[in-house]
């Protein structure tokens, strides 16, 4: 009497790719952090130095919880600069790294989806410098794509001071290269220390962030960011 041998399972591609990130985190000592995906305006605005008037808060941009103006989808997982520090009483120096699901309130088409994924961390510590931030980024992106040029851009983020951002000369078969923009991250504001119960004349740091869904189209050769969600099984079977 024939068998059937059932047909393994594999990991999703987003969760693949954002291991791989991970495993390059932990390899430079951060340790991964996780936080909840309906988080309160606290933690996602304010304590991240967000200014009432800031477009983030729009309704427009951010999923609020209908009788709970307090909670929000999490915009971005720079929540975990916060959480930490503020509800687990971590003491510094510490360097935490999260990836996790965030949710902006925008029109999906081929690069933009109202759900994906981010990869953020913060460094604590005495004496941090953007030397310090500028050498730790190129690392990263060595460790990731070991053949790619890199550039610097300053850039302004409510959380950091000053702040930039990292683009990536990515080439594909038949097409012309292009910088691309990976992360963004800055020098963390005094005001956020502060947020976190910590003197920032004693204590510094920096923190960085970036989509993974985009960096997954480009390694795998996705058009389309709506085919990691929508559940064609013909399409995950690829990976």
């Amino acid at each position: 009497m024939s068998s059937i041998r059932p047909e393994r399972g594999h990991l999703h591609p987003i969760t693949q790719y954002a291991r791989r990130v991970l495993d390059i985190w932990r390899s430079f000592g951060y340790e991964l952090h996780e936080g909840p995906e309906l988080e309160t305006a606290k933690f996602n605005f304010d304590d991240l130095n967000f200014p009432p008037d800031h477009p983030a808060r729009d309704i427009q941009d951010t999923f609020f919880i209908k009788y709970h103006p307090e909670l929000v989808l999490r915009t971005h997982s720079s929540t975990v600069q916060m959480r930490w520090p503020v509800t687990h009483k971590m003491q510094p120096p510490f360097k935490v790294v999260e990836i996790g699901k965030v949710y902006r309130n925008e029109a999906t088409d081929a690069t933009h989806e109202s759900m994906f994924f981010q990869c953020d961390g913060v460094y604590i510590d005495r004496q941090v410098t953007m030397a310090q931030l500028v050498s730790t980024l190129n690392a990263f992106i060595k460790k990731l794509y070991p053949d790619k040029k890199t550039r610097i851009r300053p850039s302004f983020f409510p959380f950091v001071e000053p702040g930039m951002e990292i683009d990536v000369w990515w080439e594909q078969s038949g097409k012309p290269g292009k910088w691309l923009e990976v992360l963004g991250a800055g020098l963390v504001h005094p005001n956020v220390i502060t947020a976190m119960g910590l003197n920032p004349k004693e204590w510094q740091g920096f923190a960085f962030g970036g989509g993974l869904d985009r960096l997954a189209m480009l390694e795998y050769g996705v058009i389309d960011i709506r085919q990691f969600y929508n559940g064609n099984l013909d399409f995950l079977k690829q990976f």
